[in-house]
């Protein structure tokens, strides 16, 4: 069974890096995601430039 993806709003939000993975990370977290996800997610956002890391979130998440 594949798990939800969390919804996070990014139209309108500081557009910062860290900011953004706050917010995912935080709607992960209630969304019921593990430790384990979360770092997963995580260490594939961080792994390359800002465009690397939106569509990481896009691949996780539902964005707004």
């Amino acid at each position: 069974m594949e798990r939800e993806k969390p919804r996070v709003k990014l139209v309108g939000m500081d557009g910062n890096a860290f900011s953004i993975l706050s917010r995912v990370k935080t709607a992960m977290k209630k969304g019921g995601w593990s430790k384990k996800e979360i770092e997963d997610f995580l260490k594939e956002a961080m792994s390359g430039d800002y465009d690397h890391l939106l569509q990481t979130v896009i691949k996780y998440c539902e964005v707004e």
